[in-house]
């Protein structure tokens, strides 16, 4: 390489960057006129869902864009790089508009739309009075489960993470991953989530800091009323743990050929199969 073109190659070229025909605004025109398919693979939702989510979005949590970007392209970025776990910079490309326009707007849309977590994930009835109807019509766990409201667990998310943070966060499997604990009710509806805990911490850790910090709204059981968790977990009042040292999931029960025996067994087993709610409903989400 000569000396002009290693000039060339490190001097900046001034011509205009974001010069595409298929602007981000044109692009979700086309998504929401064409094939059903095609929104739900790069928003992970339905047409009429992200329409309502824009609607819900504006009125409610402030969404706006701007002279040159609308609400409707804000929303449609943020939710272009949650689901595909995409950068800044594919966005930029994606959308034509400038890193620090897509930063910016990325942080309003995910701003609103964390607004908007605060009113769905939670409780329907957070005093917990009536018997859910998957343990009130299930003879396994009626009337012996009638005061359990929902299950927690932990699950390890993929993060990506500055190099200089990474260490803490990498899991059990070498990937840098965050620990998201999470409460679910027998309906497999989320009504709690706590997410940013790196992937070393334990499920403990971050249960005990739930409990403990009123500014995350943590839905605590009421008195008489009860939490499914594993072995892992504190044992607190409110939160019922299986019996140690003893048979519990559901897989042990299965390939054993000892039949179930003593109430301790009868109790792990039944424990088991209804805290799975929770495995079930993390399995869902992530297959969004």
């Amino acid at each position: 390489m000569s000396s002009i073109e290693r000039l060339d190659y490190y001097v900046r070229d001034t011509r205009p960057c974001m010069t595409s025909a298929q602007t981000g605004a044109k692009w979700i025109k086309e998504l929401l006129e064409g094939h059903p398919d095609r929104i739900h693979d790069a928003f992970r939702m339905s047409k009429r869902i992200y329409i309502d989510l824009l609607h819900k979005l504006e009125v409610d949590h402030e969404l706006q864009g701007s002279q040159r970007t609308t609400a409707r392209e804000v929303l449609g970025l943020t939710l272009y790089i949650l689901a595909q776990g995409g950068s800044i910079r594919l966005a930029k490309e994606r959308f034509q508009h400038s890193t620090e326009t897509i930063s910016r707007y990325f942080s309003k849309g995910l701003t609103s739309l964390l607004l908007l977590s605060a009113e769905v994930i939670k409780p329907m009835d957070p005093q917990f009075r009536e018997i859910p109807a998957e343990i009130r019509s299930d003879a396994r766990y009626m009337p012996f489960f009638k005061d359990y409201v929902g299950a927690i667990d932990g699950t390890h998310v993929d993060a990506r993470i500055p190099v200089e943070d990474q260490v803490r966060y990498i899991g059990r499997h070498g990937t840098t991953t965050q620990n998201v604990m999470a409460v679910c009710d027998f309906n497999m509806c989320f009504t709690f989530a706590l997410a940013g805990w790196e992937g070393t911490a334990h499920d403990s850790r971050i249960f005990a800091r739930a409990l403990r910090d009123n500014r995350l709204n943590f839905p605590h059981p009421p008195q008489g009323k009860f939490y499914l968790v594993d072995a892992g977990y504190l044992l607190k009042m409110g939160y019922l743990k299986p019996y140690p040292d003893t048979r519990y999931h559901l897989a042990d029960y299965a390939r054993g050929s000892r039949p179930v025996h003593g109430r301790q067994e009868h109790f792990n087993k039944a424990h088991s199969s209804l805290r799975s709610i929770i495995e079930r409903t993390f399995g869902v989400w992530k297959k969004k």
